[in-house]
């Protein structure tokens, strides 16, 4: 099948589906078309990256090219490679940077180097490597080592303006062994400067921005606050056990909610009151989830919902119905899975989609169907109340 030139590929067009005569299904390629996986529970999944037998280890979905309105899909690999996805009307073109030989974990994005135009995407390997990427608007990406660190692998990265010590916004690296480490672009001739801020007991496997503080979880089974003051590193503990805890999420509809994963399949919510915090056990799922998403995923916008995916190789669904949590499998990977996160890249419904990645060396979307929550949806063949104008373009 031929395909198009970048330029054109790349449109400000989010990944809607092609229609049914477009013969999606017999699609293999996703650089060439939509390619259909066999979704469950009434949701749609396709497929944006296929990495044959190389593993990806991190996910999320950020805007890289801010010249396309929608937002790009970033996934780490095994062989030390970042891979952009870019979509076009259900097309995913892959733009690569980095080739560290050893897996990428640590995944983040943002506007910390004011150097540059824009944020930046920063990753770390199993080597100790720290990476900035910087994307241009001719849909190019360069990347460059801005730190090493010795004998130890970077799993964990936050980005903001974080440490009132410091100028402007830095970044905090995680590692194992555990250590947490400030990195700042406040060197000389356009370098970091790296400052080692404390030991930790474990290593934090995820963080997430909560507010004015950070949220981790960690090997150790500790879920702990973490705020930089101006006399260095505080933790508030709200949870331990004697379980490693992996994944943390949280959604925007809820600020006061976490969600976490525990290894033996334990997924817990806490929830921030006058009193402190409260926990629950809310799923006794599979052995070794790893991967958990938080946000709208329902219709009703008053039902509470979590995601989750792990060694099971299902990603599953939590609904919270009168106070009565149920479950649900939406999508069977072929191998073990690693990451979940949320993205919205399909306007057609009214909720979040999920992408997942893993042992597959697939990166999956996972949608409700178009029209799903939205209530100015209408009949094909009748004009929608919105509808002033109709624009065809064969771009």
């Amino acid at each position: 099948m031929k395909r198009f030139g970048l330029g054109l590929l790349l449109c400000c067009v989010c990944a809607a589906a092609p229609s049914e005569g477009d013969n999606a299904d017999a699609n293999t390629d996703p650089r060439d078309g939509r390619v259909v996986l066999p979704g469950l529970a009434g949701w749609d999944a396709s497929l944006i990256i296929d990495n044959k037998d190389v593993g990806i280890w991190t996910v999320d979905s950020f805007q890289v090219f801010p010249q396309y309105a929608c937002p790009e899909v970033v996934g780490l690999d095994n062989d030390g490679r970042c891979h952009v996805l870019a979509s076009y009307s259900g097309r995913w073109t892959p733009i690569t940077a980095v080739h560290d030989t050893k897996w990428l974990g640590g995944l983040t994005h943002g506007d910390v180097d004011p150097r540059t135009n824009g944020s930046e995407i920063y990753v770390g390997s199993q080597r100790g490597n720290l990476y900035q990427i910087v994307a241009y608007p001719h849909t190019a990406l360069d990347n460059r080592l801005i730190a090493h660190f010795r004998g130890r692998e970077i799993h964990t990265i936050v980005a903001g303006d974080l440490d009132p010590r410091t100028k402007g916004r830095e970044l905090l690296v995680f590692t194992r062994p555990g250590g947490l480490y400030r990195i700042t672009p406040t060197g000389p001739n356009g370098t970091w400067v790296t400052t080692h801020l404390q030991d930790l007991p474990g290593r934090i496997r995820d963080a997430e921005i909560f507010g004015d503080t950070i949220a981790t979880v960690s090997r150790a089974g500790r879920l702990a606050l973490l705020r930089i003051t101006e006399t260095g590193p505080q933790w508030e503990t709200i949870y331990q056990a004697k379980m490693g805890m992996g994944r943390i999420a949280f959604a925007k509809e809820r600020p006061n909610v976490l969600y976490t994963t525990h290894d033996d399949g334990r997924i817990l919510r806490h929830e921030r009151g006058d009193g402190g915090w409260k926990t629950a056990t809310i799923y006794l799922g599979p052995e070794g989830p790893r991967g958990i998403a938080a946000g709208r995923f329902d219709a009703d916008p008053a039902v509470e919902t979590v995601a989750v995916f792990g060694y099971s190789g299902k990603v599953q669904l939590l609904s919270r119905r009168e106070n009565k949590w149920e479950v649900e499998t939406l999508f069977q990977d072929r191998d073990k899975g690693h990451w979940l996160a949320v993205a919205e890249v399909d306007g057609r419904n009214a909720t979040r989609e999920l992408i997942s990645s893993g042992y597959s060396g697939r990166i999956v979307l996972l949608s409700r169907p178009a029209g799903y929550g939205r209530s100015e949806a209408c009949d094909v063949g009748s004009p929608s109340p919105q509808s002033a104008t109709v624009v065809s373009s064969s771009r």
